[in-house]
């Protein structure tokens, strides 16, 4: 059954089927193949109950923020400010597209919308100042990723609705990896910079006057970060009221910087509805698979056969990262979790992993899947934003990157405290 099921959905992803589309194919032909009842016909009410989850709810609200913040040109101004402040680093506008997305993540929760926002205003900065187009355009995907570590980030809503964990928790265990892990790409930008120069670019050298000007634009995204995430530690709204809060405030500073009209409403309601309809799709359509996979016995098996290797907690961590590494190659990220973290977290967690640190862990491992070829969604995104182009450019650029996401998992596993530390002190 498990070869089965393995081999079909490699098949229908293999032959380009959308990943919603091809998850809920791969239930149908499951249902009749292994099942002696007909489960296709709970369709309808596991469609109903996944799409009422009221966490779920918080999903389209962060993406229209995000929509409101590209629209209305906050995002420009925001990586303007940033390229005045970093641009004197070896790499120079590479720090300004990873602080950028590192700045737009805290506000944006998606890391294809921090892709393109960034990208959108970045690249056509990669010609005009000399850049070492790869390297750039890789810090423009890896930056990306961030937006899902980063909290507010709908994968970890996505999580901690799989695994009944704390959202606000999950929230507080992203906030330094995702930093750190933000430091780690500057590393490596300053690195490779320093063995060749020429990678760097011209530099853009601005006074430190022109730079305390420039804060005010850093300034409306700072705020929005600090409505949400704070309103939410307050104890004032939950995580979906948060987001809901969110769009309010990022509405208010759009009139108020002359940027709202009927017609940019237009384009974030589009954008939100094109999104959102994406993500609920593979929720729904995972779930399906979820529930055919638990009914029919696979699931069980699955577990069973995994749990019955013996393996240490830290030979089993090495397993799940391998795993990870390996799927994310050919699934999308959302599709991805959904379908594996029924399955990883209870063995995971039976061999003592807290959830909450786990949680963080396997966003940073489905961030390397957003950077690594063939299916690496940040990679089809900064492609389409360039005018031409071979896509191996992007995919070179983000390889390095990938060290740093290694790097990263690996000092979450030998110092947990980087991600349990701030949930510990709030809880106590």
């Amino acid at each position: 059954m498990i070869a089965t099921a393995l081999i079909l959905l490699l098949v229908l992803i293999g032959i380009s089927i959308p990943v919603g589309a091809a998850l809920g194919v791969l239930g149908l032909i499951l249902d009749p193949l292994f099942s002696m009842l007909p489960l296709s016909r709970a369709l309808g009410e596991l469609s109903w109950s996944t799409s009422t989850e009221f966490l779920l709810v918080a999903i389209p609200l962060f993406i229209m923020l995000g929509e409101v913040l590209l629209r209305a040109g906050f995002a420009e101004r925001m990586y303007g400010a940033m390229s005045l402040w970093l641009s004197w680093l070896p790499g120079g506008l590479m720090h300004a597209n990873i602080g950028a997305s590192t700045l737009f993540a805290a506000t944006s929760g998606s890391s294809v919308a921090t892709a393109a926002t960034v990208g959108t205003v970045a690249i056509p900065q990669i010609k005009r100042y000399g850049y070492n187009e790869p390297l750039f355009l890789g810090s423009i995907a890896a930056g990306g990723t961030l937006g899902i570590l980063i909290p507010p980030s709908i994968n970890l809503v996505i999580y901690g609705v799989l695994t009944n964990s704390s959202v606000p928790q999950l929230y507080l265990a992203g906030f330094i990896p995702g930093f750190a892990l933000a430091f780690l790409f500057m590393l490596i930008v300053i690195v490779a910079c320093l063995v060749k120069p020429e990678w760097g670019g011209q530099r853009i050298h601005a006074t430190w006057s022109e730079r305390i000007v420039s804060l005010q634009h850093l300034l409306p995204p700072l705020g929005i970060f600090l409505m949400v995430v704070g309103s939410i530690y307050a104890g004032l709204a939950t995580p979906t009221e948060a987001a809901a809060l969110g769009v309010f405030g990022a509405l208010i500073l759009a009139a108020g910087f002359r940027r709202l009209s009927f017609a940019m409403l237009r384009e974030v309601m589009e954008g939100t509805m094109r999104s959102t309809a994406m993500i609920m799709l593979i929720v729904v359509a995972a779930g399906f698979l979820n529930f055919v996979m638990s009914a029919t016995g696979i699931t069980s098996t699955l577990t069973e056969s995994i749990s019955g290797l013996g393996l240490s907690p830290g030979w089993m961590l090495l397993v799940v990262v391998i795993f990870y590494v390996i799927l994310g190659c050919f699934m999308e990220t959302l599709s991805m979790m959904i379908v594996t973290i029924p399955i990883v977290a209870p063995i995971m967690v039976g061999l003592g992993y807290d959830p909450i640190w786990l949680g963080i862990v396997i966003v940073v491992l489905v961030e390397t899947a957003l950077i690594t070829p063939p299916v690496g969604m940040n990679l089809f995104v900064v492609q389409s934003l360039r005018k031409g182009g071979s896509m191996n450019a992007v995919i070179i650029g983000s390889q390095p990157f990938v060290l740093a996401l290694f790097a990263m998992v690996a000092l979450l596993a030998f110092f947990p405290d980087l991600a349990m530390w701030l949930p510990r002190v709030f809880a106590g």
